[in-house]
C-alpha cells in the first residue's frame, strides 16, 4: 500500500480528498480509526472525532489516550507531526508544519515538525506553526497563535502565544 502511495502524486492527492470528504465525516468511530491506522502510527484508546482533516496523508503519529475533537486540521506536508500521551486537542485546532516565508522575495515555503509531548491541553481554535515543540503538560489558550516552542508546565496564550502562567 504504501509504495503506492510514495509512487503517483494523484493516488496521494485521491487518498487525502477520500480521507477529508468521507472518512473524517463517517459516524462510525471504529471506521474512522481503521482508516486512520493503515496510514499514520494512532496508539490505542486515542480518539479523533468527526470533521478531522490532513493536508498529507502520512507522516502523523498520535499516542495513546490522546484526544482530538471535531473540526482540526493537521498539515504534516512539511515535517513530522508527533502527539503525545494524554493530549486534548479541542474543536478547530490547526498545526501547521509548512508555511510561507514572507522576507523571502519569491514567498518560498518553508517548513518543519511539530512536537507536542505527554499531557498537553490545547485550546478551541489555537493554531501551532511549524518548527514547534510543546512541553509536557503545557497549556495553550483559546486562540493562541503558538510560533515558539512551550517551556513544559506553563499556559500560554495570545498572538503570538507567551507565558501567561504555570501549570
Amino acid at each position: 500500500m504504501f509504495r503506492i502511495i510514495n509512487k503517483s502524486s494523484r493516488v496521494r492527492h485521491l487518498l487525502r480528498w477520500f480521507t477529508n470528504a468521507f472518512i473524517g465525516h463517517l459516524p462510525l468511530k471504529i471506521c474512522r480509526h481503521a482508516w486512520y491506522r493503515l496510514f499514520f502510527n494512532f496508539k490505542p484508546y486515542s480518539n479523533i472525532m468527526m470533521g478531522f482533516k490532513i493536508r498529507k496523508i502520512t507522516d502523523i503519529e498520535i499516542g495513546h489516550t490522546t484526544n482530538i475533537n471535531p473540526n482540526c486540521m493537521l498539515d504534516s506536508r512539511g515535517g513530522k507531526i508527533i502527539i503525545g500521551n494524554y493530549v486534548d486537542i479541542a474543536p478547530e485546532v490547526n498545526i501547521w508544519t509548512l508555511e510561507h516565508d514572507p522576507q523571502d522575495p519569491d514567498f518560498k515555503t518553508k517548513g518543519g515538525g511539530v512536537t507536542i509531548e505527554d499531557f498537553v491541553w490545547i485550546g478551541n481554535r489555537a493554531t501551532i506553526l511549524p518548527n514547534v515543540t510543546i512541553g509536557k503538560g503545557a497549556v495553550v489558550a483559546t486562540g493562541a497563535v503558538v510560533t515558539k516552542d512551550v517551556v513544559s508546565w506553563t499556559i500560554v496564550g495570545g498572538v503570538p502565544a507567551k507565558k501567561i502562567g504555570d501549570r
